[in-house]
Protein backbone atom coordinates (compact mmCIF):
# COMPACT_ATOMS: atom_id res chain seq x y z
CA UNK A 1 0.00 0.00 0.00
CA UNK A 2 1.44 3.62 -1.39
CA UNK A 3 0.97 6.34 1.56
CA UNK A 4 1.25 9.93 -0.41
CA UNK A 5 3.02 12.54 1.76
CA UNK A 6 3.80 16.16 0.72
CA UNK A 7 6.04 17.85 2.55
CA UNK A 8 5.35 21.38 4.67
CA UNK A 9 5.42 24.30 2.29
CA UNK A 10 8.67 26.95 4.05
CA UNK A 11 7.39 30.76 4.40
CA UNK A 12 8.57 33.31 1.49
CA UNK A 13 10.86 35.65 2.55
CA UNK A 14 8.32 38.14 1.84
CA UNK A 15 6.08 36.48 4.59
CA UNK A 16 9.59 36.28 6.39
CA UNK A 17 9.97 40.20 6.54
CA UNK A 18 6.26 41.38 6.79
CA UNK A 19 6.14 39.38 10.20
CA UNK A 20 9.16 40.92 11.73
CA UNK A 21 7.70 44.48 10.21
CA UNK A 22 4.78 43.60 12.20
CA UNK A 23 6.57 42.41 15.53
CA UNK A 24 8.89 45.61 15.43
CA UNK A 25 5.37 47.73 14.70
CA UNK A 26 3.52 46.55 17.64
CA UNK A 27 6.36 45.82 20.30
CA UNK A 28 7.27 48.53 21.94
CA UNK A 29 10.94 49.70 21.39
CA UNK A 30 13.18 49.72 24.94
CA UNK A 31 16.03 51.61 24.98
CA UNK A 32 19.09 49.05 26.50
CA UNK A 33 21.86 50.63 25.70
CA UNK A 34 23.39 54.64 25.42
CA UNK A 35 26.73 54.94 23.64
CA UNK A 36 28.48 57.89 23.51
CA UNK A 37 31.24 58.71 20.71
CA UNK A 38 33.54 62.20 19.77
CA UNK A 39 33.09 63.47 24.02
CA UNK A 40 36.71 64.13 25.01
CA UNK A 41 35.80 67.12 28.07
CA UNK A 42 31.65 66.38 28.89
CA UNK A 43 31.88 62.42 30.84
CA UNK A 44 29.40 59.57 28.99
CA UNK A 45 26.90 60.62 32.23
CA UNK A 46 27.24 63.98 31.45
CA UNK A 47 25.88 63.99 28.10
CA UNK A 48 23.48 61.70 28.89
CA UNK A 49 21.82 62.92 31.17
CA UNK A 50 21.90 66.70 28.88
CA UNK A 51 20.15 64.73 26.37
CA UNK A 52 17.43 62.76 28.96
CA UNK A 53 18.58 59.25 27.71
CA UNK A 54 18.92 56.29 29.69
CA UNK A 55 18.64 52.71 30.04
CA UNK A 56 14.83 50.89 30.07
CA UNK A 57 13.00 53.64 28.59
CA UNK A 58 10.45 53.05 26.35
CA UNK A 59 11.44 54.58 22.71
CA UNK A 60 8.95 57.37 21.71
CA UNK A 61 8.65 58.93 18.41
CA UNK A 62 9.71 61.80 19.25
CA UNK A 63 12.49 60.77 21.51
CA UNK A 64 15.50 60.99 19.15
CA UNK A 65 14.65 64.24 17.62
CA UNK A 66 13.97 65.58 21.84
CA UNK A 67 17.49 64.27 22.66
CA UNK A 68 19.52 65.92 19.47
CA UNK A 69 17.31 69.26 20.33
CA UNK A 70 18.58 69.62 23.99
CA UNK A 71 21.79 68.58 23.38
CA UNK A 72 22.33 70.97 21.32
CA UNK A 73 20.79 73.58 23.61
CA UNK A 74 23.18 73.00 26.25
CA UNK A 75 25.59 75.21 24.00
CA UNK A 76 28.44 72.62 24.49
CA UNK A 77 28.11 70.36 21.00
CA UNK A 78 29.66 72.51 17.85
CA UNK A 79 27.79 69.13 16.38
CA UNK A 80 25.07 66.51 17.55
CA UNK A 81 23.94 63.37 15.89
CA UNK A 82 21.07 60.65 17.61
CA UNK A 83 21.41 57.66 15.85
CA UNK A 84 19.34 54.10 16.45
CA UNK A 85 20.38 50.78 16.28
CA UNK A 86 18.72 47.60 16.86
CA UNK A 87 20.85 45.62 19.85
CA UNK A 88 19.36 42.13 19.55
CA UNK A 89 18.27 39.94 15.97
CA UNK A 90 15.92 38.30 18.10
CA UNK A 91 14.39 40.79 19.70
CA UNK A 92 13.82 43.66 17.54
CA UNK A 93 12.18 45.64 20.47
CA UNK A 94 15.81 46.40 22.08
CA UNK A 95 17.23 49.68 20.96
CA UNK A 96 20.89 50.43 20.85
CA UNK A 97 21.14 54.55 20.82
CA UNK A 98 24.24 56.04 19.44
CA UNK A 99 25.10 59.41 20.21
CA UNK A 100 28.02 61.40 18.55
CA UNK A 101 29.18 64.63 19.46
CA UNK A 102 31.74 67.27 18.75
CA UNK A 103 32.95 69.20 21.11
CA UNK A 104 35.47 71.35 18.97
CA UNK A 105 38.63 72.60 19.94
CA UNK A 106 40.73 71.28 22.59
CA UNK A 107 43.91 70.96 24.16
CA UNK A 108 45.96 69.06 26.60
CA UNK A 109 46.69 70.85 30.30
CA UNK A 110 49.49 69.20 32.47
CA UNK A 111 47.69 69.15 35.92
CA UNK A 112 50.45 68.72 38.22
CA UNK A 113 48.91 65.41 40.22
CA UNK A 114 50.56 62.08 39.34
CA UNK A 115 47.70 60.17 39.48
CA UNK A 116 46.24 62.36 36.76
CA UNK A 117 48.96 64.37 34.93
CA UNK A 118 47.07 65.67 32.22
CA UNK A 119 43.61 67.04 31.23
CA UNK A 120 41.64 67.65 28.17
CA UNK A 121 40.45 71.46 28.04
CA UNK A 122 38.03 72.83 25.31
CA UNK A 123 39.44 76.46 23.97
CA UNK A 124 37.25 78.77 25.35
CA UNK A 125 38.97 81.71 23.22
CA UNK A 126 39.52 81.74 19.45
CA UNK A 127 42.97 80.68 18.26
CA UNK A 128 44.62 83.16 16.07
CA UNK A 129 46.24 82.64 13.56
CA UNK A 130 49.43 84.92 12.63
CA UNK A 131 50.67 85.45 9.08
CA UNK A 132 52.67 87.85 7.80
CA UNK A 133 51.96 90.24 4.63
CA UNK A 134 55.06 91.29 2.44
CA UNK A 135 54.49 93.47 -0.86
CA UNK A 136 55.73 95.10 -3.47
CA UNK A 137 53.87 97.36 -5.84
CA UNK A 138 55.06 99.43 -8.38
CA UNK A 139 55.15 103.06 -7.80
CA UNK A 140 53.70 102.65 -4.26
CA UNK A 141 56.83 100.64 -2.90
CA UNK A 142 56.94 97.87 -0.35
CA UNK A 143 53.91 96.96 1.68
CA UNK A 144 54.58 94.97 5.28
CA UNK A 145 52.54 93.70 8.05
CA UNK A 146 50.71 90.81 9.93
CA UNK A 147 47.46 89.38 8.79
CA UNK A 148 45.58 87.74 12.52
CA UNK A 149 43.36 85.07 10.92
CA UNK A 150 40.42 83.39 13.08
CA UNK A 151 39.33 80.35 11.36
CA UNK A 152 35.56 79.25 11.28
CA UNK A 153 34.11 82.14 13.68
CA UNK A 154 30.65 81.64 11.83
CA UNK A 155 30.83 77.30 11.03
CA UNK A 156 32.58 75.69 8.76
CA UNK A 157 34.61 77.56 5.67
CA UNK A 158 34.42 81.04 7.50
CA UNK A 159 37.06 83.09 7.86
CA UNK A 160 37.36 86.63 9.57
CA UNK A 161 40.49 88.32 9.26
CA UNK A 162 42.47 91.38 10.63
CA UNK A 163 45.31 93.10 8.12
CA UNK A 164 47.70 95.54 9.56
CA UNK A 165 50.25 96.86 6.96
CA UNK A 166 52.57 99.88 6.92
CA UNK A 167 55.17 101.12 4.38
CA UNK A 168 53.70 101.90 1.38
CA UNK A 169 49.58 101.21 2.11
CA UNK A 170 49.48 101.73 5.67
CA UNK A 171 45.92 99.89 6.39
CA UNK A 172 44.20 97.98 8.88
CA UNK A 173 41.25 96.55 8.30
CA UNK A 174 37.97 93.69 9.74
CA UNK A 175 37.59 91.25 6.84
CA UNK A 176 34.71 88.72 7.23
CA UNK A 177 34.10 85.68 4.37
CA UNK A 178 32.26 82.93 4.36
CA UNK A 179 31.49 79.96 2.18
CA UNK A 180 27.99 78.67 1.78
CA UNK A 181 27.07 75.35 0.02
CA UNK A 182 23.97 74.78 -1.82
CA UNK A 183 22.76 78.45 -1.23
CA UNK A 184 21.33 81.22 -3.87
CA UNK A 185 24.73 83.11 -2.49
CA UNK A 186 27.19 80.95 -2.01
CA UNK A 187 30.08 83.24 -0.88
CA UNK A 188 29.52 86.68 1.11
CA UNK A 189 31.82 89.18 2.47
CA UNK A 190 32.10 92.07 4.38
CA UNK A 191 34.32 94.39 6.06
CA UNK A 192 35.47 97.78 7.28
CA UNK A 193 39.08 99.53 6.70
CA UNK A 194 40.84 102.57 6.81
CA UNK A 195 43.84 103.52 5.21
CA UNK A 196 46.39 105.67 3.63
CA UNK A 197 49.30 105.79 0.57
CA UNK A 198 49.93 107.94 -1.56
CA UNK A 199 48.63 108.78 -5.35
CA UNK A 200 51.81 108.42 -7.42
CA UNK A 201 50.26 111.03 -10.01
CA UNK A 202 49.39 113.87 -7.99
CA UNK A 203 51.26 113.40 -5.02
CA UNK A 204 49.07 113.44 -2.64
CA UNK A 205 48.11 111.24 0.45
CA UNK A 206 44.85 109.36 -0.06
CA UNK A 207 43.22 109.00 3.26
CA UNK A 208 39.96 106.34 3.46
CA UNK A 209 37.63 105.00 5.34
CA UNK A 210 35.53 102.29 4.00
CA UNK A 211 32.94 99.46 5.04
CA UNK A 212 31.44 97.04 2.65
CA UNK A 213 29.29 94.31 1.37
CA UNK A 214 29.56 91.43 -1.48
CA UNK A 215 27.52 88.47 -2.20
CA UNK A 216 28.71 85.87 -4.89
CA UNK A 217 26.84 83.24 -7.12
CA UNK A 218 28.80 80.48 -9.58
CA UNK A 219 26.06 80.11 -12.35
CA UNK A 220 27.94 77.23 -13.99
CA UNK A 221 31.78 76.20 -13.77
CA UNK A 222 34.27 79.14 -14.34
CA UNK A 223 31.39 81.79 -14.48
CA UNK A 224 31.16 83.81 -11.51
CA UNK A 225 28.34 86.75 -10.71
CA UNK A 226 28.55 89.37 -8.31
CA UNK A 227 27.01 92.48 -6.64
CA UNK A 228 29.10 95.41 -4.06
CA UNK A 229 27.63 97.88 -1.71
CA UNK A 230 29.65 100.45 0.02
CA UNK A 231 29.91 103.58 1.83
CA UNK A 232 33.47 105.44 1.75
CA UNK A 233 35.10 108.92 2.97
CA UNK A 234 37.88 110.29 1.36
CA UNK A 235 40.46 112.76 2.37
CA UNK A 236 42.47 114.08 -0.79
CA UNK A 237 44.50 117.13 -1.64
CA UNK A 238 42.53 119.40 1.00
CA UNK A 239 39.25 117.79 0.08
CA UNK A 240 36.67 115.71 2.34
CA UNK A 241 34.58 113.35 0.48
CA UNK A 242 31.65 110.91 1.15
CA UNK A 243 29.72 108.40 -1.25
CA UNK A 244 27.96 105.44 -1.43
CA UNK A 245 28.61 102.88 -4.27
CA UNK A 246 26.89 99.92 -5.66
CA UNK A 247 27.62 97.58 -8.78
CA UNK A 248 27.94 94.38 -10.34
CA UNK A 249 30.13 92.14 -12.10
CA UNK A 250 30.31 89.13 -14.27
CA UNK A 251 33.70 86.86 -14.27
CA UNK A 252 34.74 84.17 -16.97
CA UNK A 253 37.84 82.32 -15.81
CA UNK A 254 39.08 79.24 -17.00
CA UNK A 255 42.24 79.74 -15.34
CA UNK A 256 43.71 75.88 -13.30
CA UNK A 257 47.10 78.00 -12.74
CA UNK A 258 46.47 81.76 -12.76
CA UNK A 259 49.97 81.53 -11.77
CA UNK A 260 50.90 80.21 -15.14
CA UNK A 261 47.75 79.59 -16.89
CA UNK A 262 47.48 77.82 -20.43
CA UNK A 263 45.23 77.46 -23.32
CA UNK A 264 42.57 79.54 -20.97
CA UNK A 265 40.64 82.62 -20.93
CA UNK A 266 39.60 85.24 -18.36
CA UNK A 267 37.33 88.13 -18.79
CA UNK A 268 35.42 90.30 -16.22
CA UNK A 269 32.82 93.17 -16.82
CA UNK A 270 31.82 95.27 -14.00
CA UNK A 271 29.55 98.22 -13.69
CA UNK A 272 29.52 100.66 -10.54
CA UNK A 273 27.49 103.15 -9.57
CA UNK A 274 29.02 106.08 -7.27
CA UNK A 275 26.57 108.60 -5.35
CA UNK A 276 28.53 111.41 -4.61
CA UNK A 277 24.99 113.50 -3.56
CA UNK A 278 25.48 113.68 0.38
CA UNK A 279 29.47 115.40 -0.72
CA UNK A 280 28.76 117.66 -3.85
CA UNK A 281 29.28 120.87 -1.75
CA UNK A 282 32.50 120.08 -1.62
CA UNK A 283 33.35 120.14 -4.79
CA UNK A 284 31.69 122.76 -6.76
CA UNK A 285 30.50 122.18 -10.16
CA UNK A 286 31.07 118.43 -9.47
CA UNK A 287 28.46 116.03 -10.49
CA UNK A 288 26.05 114.33 -8.15
CA UNK A 289 26.81 110.86 -9.32
CA UNK A 290 28.66 109.09 -11.87
CA UNK A 291 28.78 105.55 -13.50
CA UNK A 292 32.05 103.50 -14.11
CA UNK A 293 32.59 100.49 -16.44
CA UNK A 294 35.29 97.68 -16.27
CA UNK A 295 37.01 95.45 -19.21
CA UNK A 296 39.14 92.94 -18.79
CA UNK A 297 40.13 90.17 -21.05
CA UNK A 298 43.11 88.34 -21.26
CA UNK A 299 43.67 85.22 -23.18
CA UNK A 300 46.28 82.55 -22.92
CA UNK A 301 47.37 79.87 -25.78
CA UNK A 302 50.30 76.78 -25.76
CA UNK A 303 53.19 77.06 -28.12
CA UNK A 304 55.63 74.54 -28.74
CA UNK A 305 57.27 73.19 -25.94
CA UNK A 306 56.25 74.94 -22.34
CA UNK A 307 55.94 78.49 -24.07
CA UNK A 308 52.76 80.50 -23.53
CA UNK A 309 51.67 83.72 -25.40
CA UNK A 310 49.26 86.01 -23.58
CA UNK A 311 47.22 88.98 -24.49
CA UNK A 312 45.13 91.16 -22.52
CA UNK A 313 43.17 94.09 -23.20
CA UNK A 314 41.55 96.47 -20.62
CA UNK A 315 39.26 99.57 -20.40
CA UNK A 316 38.12 101.71 -17.30
CA UNK A 317 35.85 104.12 -18.27
CA UNK A 318 33.52 106.72 -16.71
CA UNK A 319 29.97 108.52 -17.90
CA UNK A 320 31.00 112.15 -15.82
CA UNK A 321 33.79 113.43 -14.50
CA UNK A 322 35.88 112.04 -11.82
CA UNK A 323 37.04 113.23 -8.42
CA UNK A 324 41.48 112.86 -8.73
CA UNK A 325 41.40 110.04 -6.53
CA UNK A 326 39.49 108.26 -8.42
CA UNK A 327 40.74 108.22 -11.77
CA UNK A 328 42.51 105.23 -12.83
CA UNK A 329 46.75 105.45 -13.04
CA UNK A 330 48.48 104.37 -16.25
CA UNK A 331 52.31 103.75 -16.17
CA UNK A 332 54.18 101.03 -14.26
CA UNK A 333 53.81 97.12 -13.87
CA UNK A 334 50.10 97.38 -13.74
CA UNK A 335 49.25 98.64 -17.68
CA UNK A 336 52.55 100.32 -19.21
CA UNK A 337 55.86 99.23 -18.43
CA UNK A 338 58.95 101.30 -19.62
CA UNK A 339 56.69 104.43 -18.13
CA UNK A 340 56.89 105.10 -14.03
CA UNK A 341 53.24 104.67 -12.27
CA UNK A 342 51.46 107.36 -12.12
CA UNK A 343 52.55 108.59 -15.85
CA UNK A 344 49.01 109.98 -16.01
CA UNK A 345 45.05 109.66 -15.29
CA UNK A 346 41.79 110.58 -16.72
CA UNK A 347 38.47 109.42 -16.33
CA UNK A 348 39.15 106.61 -18.70
CA UNK A 349 42.26 104.27 -19.18
CA UNK A 350 42.75 101.88 -22.42
CA UNK A 351 45.54 99.34 -22.17
CA UNK A 352 46.92 96.49 -24.16
CA UNK A 353 49.78 94.35 -23.82
CA UNK A 354 50.95 91.17 -25.74
CA UNK A 355 53.84 88.55 -23.63
CA UNK A 356 55.43 85.33 -24.57
CA UNK A 357 56.45 83.92 -21.39
CA UNK A 358 59.12 81.28 -21.56
CA UNK A 359 59.32 78.73 -18.07
CA UNK A 360 62.56 77.61 -17.45
CA UNK A 361 61.92 74.89 -14.90
CA UNK A 362 59.77 71.61 -15.27
CA UNK A 363 56.11 72.71 -15.36
CA UNK A 364 54.77 70.30 -12.62
CA UNK A 365 57.67 71.57 -9.87
CA UNK A 366 56.44 73.44 -7.21
CA UNK A 367 59.13 76.41 -7.44
CA UNK A 368 58.21 78.10 -10.71
CA UNK A 369 61.50 80.04 -12.79
CA UNK A 370 60.98 81.65 -16.26
CA UNK A 371 61.28 84.74 -18.29
CA UNK A 372 59.17 86.94 -20.74
CA UNK A 373 59.32 89.72 -23.58
CA UNK A 374 56.21 91.87 -23.70
CA UNK A 375 55.02 94.99 -25.75
CA UNK A 376 52.47 97.23 -23.62
CA UNK A 377 50.25 100.25 -24.92
CA UNK A 378 47.99 102.59 -23.22
CA UNK A 379 46.56 105.64 -22.78
CA UNK A 380 44.57 107.78 -20.20
CA UNK A 381 42.30 110.66 -21.04
CA UNK A 382 39.42 112.67 -19.64
CA UNK A 383 35.85 111.57 -20.11
CA UNK A 384 34.90 114.69 -22.09
CA UNK A 385 37.68 113.41 -24.66
CA UNK A 386 37.66 110.69 -27.24
CA UNK A 387 39.64 107.93 -27.79
CA UNK A 388 40.38 108.65 -31.43
CA UNK A 389 42.33 111.40 -30.69
CA UNK A 390 44.57 110.02 -28.63
CA UNK A 391 48.11 108.73 -29.09
CA UNK A 392 49.07 105.58 -27.32
CA UNK A 393 52.56 105.36 -25.37
CA UNK A 394 54.43 102.19 -25.82
CA UNK A 395 56.84 100.17 -23.66
CA UNK A 396 58.66 96.80 -24.42
CA UNK A 397 61.00 94.67 -22.45
CA UNK A 398 61.62 91.59 -20.79
CA UNK A 399 61.03 90.25 -17.48
CA UNK A 400 62.34 87.68 -14.67
CA UNK A 401 59.38 86.04 -12.85
CA UNK A 402 59.30 83.62 -10.36
CA UNK A 403 56.75 81.74 -8.27
CA UNK A 404 56.28 79.44 -5.23
CA UNK A 405 53.92 78.13 -3.30
CA UNK A 406 53.02 81.07 -1.60
CA UNK A 407 55.83 84.08 -3.12
CA UNK A 408 55.02 85.42 -6.48
CA UNK A 409 58.60 87.96 -7.82
CA UNK A 410 58.42 89.42 -11.07
CA UNK A 411 61.31 92.51 -12.10
CA UNK A 412 60.79 93.71 -15.80
CA UNK A 413 63.58 95.94 -17.36
CA UNK A 414 61.17 98.13 -20.71
CA UNK A 415 61.78 101.17 -22.63
CA UNK A 416 59.09 103.55 -23.15
CA UNK A 417 58.99 104.89 -26.78
CA UNK A 418 60.16 108.49 -26.19
CA UNK A 419 61.04 107.92 -22.89
CA UNK A 420 63.31 106.20 -20.78
CA UNK A 421 64.20 102.72 -19.45
CA UNK A 422 63.13 101.94 -16.42
CA UNK A 423 63.14 99.21 -13.40
CA UNK A 424 59.90 97.33 -12.43
CA UNK A 425 59.60 95.09 -9.73
CA UNK A 426 56.29 93.60 -8.08
CA UNK A 427 55.49 90.74 -5.96
CA UNK A 428 53.67 89.35 -2.77
CA UNK A 429 53.22 86.91 -0.12
CA UNK A 430 49.77 85.20 0.02
CA UNK A 431 48.32 82.31 1.91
Amino acid sequence: MWIAWTPPTAPSLSHVASAFGQTIATAQETVTSVQVHGNLVTPDDEVRRLAGLRVGMPLQASTIADATERLRASGRFKSVQVLKRFASIADPSQVLLVVIVDEGAVHIEMTGDPDHPTRVVRNRAPRLLVLPVLGAEDGYGVTYGARLAWPNPAGARSRLAFPVTWGGEKRAAAEFEKTIQHSPIDRVSAGGSISRRTNPFFEQDDDRVRVWARGERELVRALRVGATAGWQHVSFGGIEDRFAHGGADIIFDTRVDPALPRNAVYARVGWEHLDFSSAASSRPGAPANASRTDLDARGYAGLFGQNIVAVRAQRHDSNRPLPQYLQPLLGGMANLRGFRAGTAAGDTLVATSAELIVPLSPVLDIVKVGVSAFVDSGTAYASSERFADQRMKQGYGGSVWFTAAFLRLNIAVAHGRGSSTRVHVGGDISF
